[in-house]
């Protein structure tokens, strides 16, 4: 089975900072991100994941990464993960 992963990063040097996003391999974006090959990441590492949820449907993932970029997405993030 495959499973598709909608994640919450942290940085660790920056504690208010949060990064969302989406993968099929949840060990090696993070890897990614803490090698410095994310710009968007690169200037806040190193990460750690605080919160990945899994899911079976690629597109159910891809939305649930959208809504949690959006504000309202944001403050559920804020509140409940």
């Amino acid at each position: 089975m495959t499973f598709f992963y909608v994640y919450i990063l942290q940085s660790e040097v920056a504690e208010e900072t949060f990064y969302v996003g989406f993968t099929q391999d949840l060990q090696v974006r993070l890897k990614t991100h803490n090698s410095g090959q994310v710009p968007h990441t690169a200037k806040f590492l190193p990460w750690r994941i605080k919160t990945a949820v899994a899911c079976t449907d690629r597109q159910r993932a891809i939305e649930f990464e959208r809504y949690l970029k959006s504000a309202s997405g944001r403050a559920f993030a804020k509140k409940r993960l």
